[in-house]
């Protein structure tokens, strides 16, 4: 650092402690929105398949298979260029890339609490199955929020996401890359916050 710039200063004279603090809310952003969106919709499929069956399983598992067959990364970068830049351009295709596994977790849970009988589908799926799937859902959920925050640090570091001069951790990263044979230790201060 410097006198008044603690962990100092980017190309331009911006100090990166607070580039890196105010990033921190567009980042955690991207971390949340992808994973709330990934789980409304992959928790809604889940349920379907695993409640009602097997042509219904058959039909949205299948459909979800087809985004095992790509690089979750190489996938999320391919939508995210079609998207183009902005905070949308990161969203969408990290929430894509999480709904699969996601409605997995959903449908496995459903198929081991299903109970025996009850009454109509509706009542069913809102008084039973969703506090009892809610659970292990939320749990898997979490452990995809740190995923997320690396996908769009990753997707900002290409050039995908947020335009720079916003701060973003992934594109303050790609930013200082050019100064790492004139100070590494600048280039290590975005990745740690990542």
């Amino acid at each position: 650092g410097t006198a008044g710039h603690l962990l100092g200063t980017d190309e331009q004279g911006r100090d990166i402690l607070t580039r890196c603090l105010y990033g921190g809310r567009l980042s955690l952003l991207m971390g949340f929105l992808p994973v709330a969106l990934a789980t409304i919709v992959g928790s809604i499929l889940g349920i379907i398949s695993g409640y009602f069956g097997k042509a219904y399983a058959q039909i949205i598992m299948r459909t979800l298979d087809i985004f095992y067959a790509f690089p979750s990364i190489l996938l999320a970068i391919a939508l995210s260029s079609v998207l183009g830049s902005g905070l949308s351009s990161i969203i969408i295709p990290i929430a894509v890339i999480l709904v699969p596994p996601i409605a997995r977790v959903a449908e496995s849970t459903v198929q081991d609490i299903m109970p025996e009988d009850g009454a109509s589908p509706l009542k069913v799926i809102v008084f039973f199955i969703i506090p009892n799937t809610f659970g292990r859902i939320s749990i898997y959920c979490t452990t995809q929020f740190s995923v997320s925050i690396l996908s769009a640090s990753g997707l900002s570091f290409l050039g995908l996401g947020i335009s720079p001069p916003t701060p973003e951790w992934g594109s303050m990263l790609n930013a200082l890359r050019q100064q790492i044979y004139i100070n590494p230790l600048i280039t290590i201060i975005p990745g740690l916050f990542i």
